[in-house]
């Protein structure tokens, strides 16, 4: 088991406005991160607070936190009404609707393919039985922007075609503990000019392609957009593409656990900026690839992360730091299986 050395860094940049609620999160949660570490090995367990442990935060941190393009970070439905939906037609009525909602999921919800979801909406699973099936939702369409939603607590199954699409220029987007699998194409694909993203907490798993970052190799409409932060998230035995990233910087991947990903983990193809730090890989080859397939060659700075029964990662170049753009606490990677495993998923946020 062995960690990798620190890249050079560039200097912080002055975003400091989430700062004290984010160490207070931090604080109030990190007697649950204890208890998660008692699971480990005494050689594995050293105490580290957790940037959200069990990620029981009302506003998210990364991307989705950035005060840009208009918007003071991402609230969602927040201020509009409460509904509770059962149906498929429901869910399609009030994502479609304009102004903010928080849309409550009750049980299973069956979709025959891709609900629309358009700007302002919070789609929240109830307790742990909250599920989409059969179909997925797709953020805006070319003339209805999906800017300012969020997505938590929905285990997504079988899904005819993405389980989550991020598309269409939409921004300030938070997913977060939720459950994928079982999709046709991606279960969660960001692509088409789409920015200032979060995906923390959520589980992967029981399919190949993970989460896409950037339409094509041709699409280069996509520089200078798709800064995403992926934190926290369980990439349990899928095959690839966590993510596969095009063009975009920065991307920051930032203590995630990967386990028994059979192609890889990360991929930095076409120029695109990903900085991996603070993860945990377990038994994956080829934790790092810089381009792959037919897609050229991007950038990947890594430090800190621990490579269990796992490769060498490939390393190229140098990365915009997410510091520019918010703060953040990297948890010892070391920690990251008990701290993920026991706050990934779904049913553990108490919507």
């Amino acid at each position: 088991m062995t960690s990798r050395p620190s890249a050079s860094h560039q200097s912080p940049g002055p975003a400091r406005r989430a700062h004290a609620r984010y160490r207070d999160r931090m604080a109030a949660l990190a007697a649950a991160a204890a208890t998660a570490l008692t699971a480990l090995p005494a050689s594995a367990a050293s105490p580290a607070p957790s940037a959200a442990p069990y990620g029981a935060a009302d506003t998210p941190t990364g991307f989705a936190s950035v005060d840009a393009l208009g918007r003071n970070g991402t609230t969602g439905g927040a201020g509009g009404p409460t509904v509770t939906v059962t149906t498929a037609a429901e869910l399609k009525d009030y994502a479609g609707r304009r102004g903010p909602y928080v849309i409550r999921v009750s049980g299973s919800i069956r979709l025959s393919g891709m609900i629309t979801v358009i700007a302002d909406k919070s789609i929240l699973g109830v307790g742990s039985t909250a599920e989409i099936t059969g179909g997925g939702l797709q953020l805006g369409s070319t003339t209805r922007p999906g800017n300012n939603v969020i997505i938590r607590n929905i285990r997504f199954t079988g899904a005819s075609d993405d389980s989550v699409s991020v598309t269409n220029k939409a921004h300030h987007v938070w997913i977060d503990h939720n459950d994928f699998s079982g999709g046709y194409d991606g279960l969660l694909d960001i692509k088409r000019e789409s920015d200032l993203v979060t995906v923390s907490w959520n589980r992967f798993h029981h399919h190949s392609k993970a989460a896409l970052l950037g339409h094509s190799d041709t699409y280069t409409a996509d520089v200078g957009k798709l800064r995403v932060t992926y934190h926290h998230n369980f990439f349990d035995g899928t095959d690839q593409r966590h993510p596969r990233v095009r063009f975009a910087e920065p991307v920051h991947v930032l203590n995630n656990y990967y386990r028994n990903n059979a192609l890889y983990g990360v991929a930095s193809t076409q120029n695109a900026g990903v900085l991996v730090e603070g993860n945990h890989f377990e038994n994956v080859a080829h934790p790092v690839h810089v381009g792959y397939d037919k897609s050229g060659p991007g950038r990947v700075v890594e430090r800190d992360n621990v490579y269990v029964n796992s490769g060498v990662p490939e390393t190229a170049g140098t990365v915009v730091e997410p510091r520019t753009y918010y703060p953040y606490t990297v948890d010892d990677p070391a920690a990251v299986p008990a701290i993920v495993t026991a706050g990934a998923g779904v049913g553990k946020i108490g919507l």
